[in-house]
């Protein structure tokens, strides 16, 4: 009896430990995609890409984050006129849609700016991504941090299961 319960005990350490495991979101950054006390699945396993939500450990804090992806190594990044650019190419970035929706008059819901203007080069080093939080105007993010290390992301969020109206894989 206790021996297929130990086995099922370190089955599952293994699993969370090297593949999936369970996180909760605070703070508004990601809102609406991820919103505060939000439970989540995180992997570890799996290649980081462009717009994937991740978590990753927060420069200078003992703390994690949780962002979307908008530049790999290699990518130049531009935003002019709410529009995101990479390499020169335009990007839609649908969820942000409905917190544009609340943007008054002319106002820019993701201010503008060039790479170059926020880490002093014209491309992302191999190594590093730029993030930005889901909620531009309340997100602490790679316009006020710089590059994060691609060492220090913890796995790619990839299940919401609370609240339960709002169970299923994130955008």
């Amino acid at each position: 009896m206790l021996l297929p319960l130990g086995i099922v005990i370190a089955v599952l350490f293994i699993f969370r430990s090297y593949f999936y495991f369970p996180s909760t979101v605070y703070g508004e950054s990601m809102a609406p995609t991820l919103e505060d006390q939000n439970k989540i699945i995180i992997s570890r396993i799996g290649d980081i890409k462009r717009f994937d939500e991740i978590v990753f450990r927060a420069p200078n804090e003992e703390a994690s984050y949780v962002k979307r992806v908008i530049g790999i190594p290699g990518d130049t990044i531009e935003y002019r006129n709410d529009v995101l650019y990479v390499n020169g190419k335009k990007y839609a970035e649908p969820y942000l849609n409905e917190m544009k929706k609340s943007m008054q008059g002319d106002t820019l819901f993701t201010n503008n700016f060039k790479l170059r203007d926020v880490i002093g080069e014209n491309t992302i080093p191999d190594g590093y991504l730029f993030v930005m939080g889901d909620n531009r105007k309340n997100s602490k993010d790679s316009r006020m941090f710089g590059l994060i290390p691609q060492s220090s992301v913890i796995g790619e969020v990839k299940f919401r299961y609370y609240p339960i109206p709002q169970i299923g894989l994130t955008n």
